[in-house]
């Protein structure tokens, strides 16, 4: 199963379905996860004396809204939603991209450990997220101001920056989990049925 959902959100029409580059969207969100997961194995960020299985998230929004429609009673308290909106999906979709590209733009600003590495290790993740939201972002969702919900303020410690990115970035991975998953939901167009 989790195999099929990979295959549809690498091969299906992604998010959204009016853009003309629909085959370039899908690679980007299966980029993105895979830039997250190579940070996430670096030792110049998450390195071995960072112990903690902590990840904070955005918010629930994104799970909220991106949940396939449940048309029967089951046991899981996700799935209580009636109805699924792409619109609403894709919206917050887009501000989890606007608060991970805030958050990674802020860090690349404080006293890093190694910049040598650190901003090679990062760049990519911010230039697939300015690539989404530039190519596969509806215009019709409007703007929404990142500053708003950015994460919290970085320090001057290098050592203490590293362990909340390292931290928040086990987030970005569970989110880009989430955000593939509900491309390949929007991509199979079961919703529409």
């Amino acid at each position: 199963m989790l195999m099929l959902l990979g295959w549809r959100t690498s091969t299906g029409l992604p998010l959204p379905p009016s853009a003309n580059n629909s085959a370039q969207c899908a690679s980007l969100f299966r980029s993105l996860l895979l830039s997250v997961k190579e940070v996430l194995k670096s030792e110049d960020l998450c390195f071995s004396l960072i112990k903690s299985s902590e990840m904070p998230l955005r918010s629930s929004e994104t799970v909220r809204t991106c949940s396939p429609a449940s048309t029967q009673s089951s046991g899981c308290s996700t799935l209580i939603n009636s109805s699924f909106s792409e619109n609403e999906c894709v919206m917050n979709i887009m501000r989890d991209l606007a608060y991970y590209r805030t958050a990674i733009e802020t860090y690349l600003k404080t006293p890093l450990h190694r910049p040598e590495t650190e901003i090679p290790l990062l760049s990519p993740t911010l230039g697939i997220i300015r690539d989404l939201r530039e190519n596969c972002s509806p215009k019709e969702t409007g703007e929404h101001n990142p500053s708003e919900d950015a994460p919290g303020r970085w320090g001057n410690t290098s050592y203490a920056n590293r362990q909340k990115m390292c931290k928040m970035m086990r987030g970005f991975h569970v989110r880009a989990i989430t955000i593939n998953r509900a491309v390949g939901y929007i991509s199979s167009g079961d919703f529409r049925k």
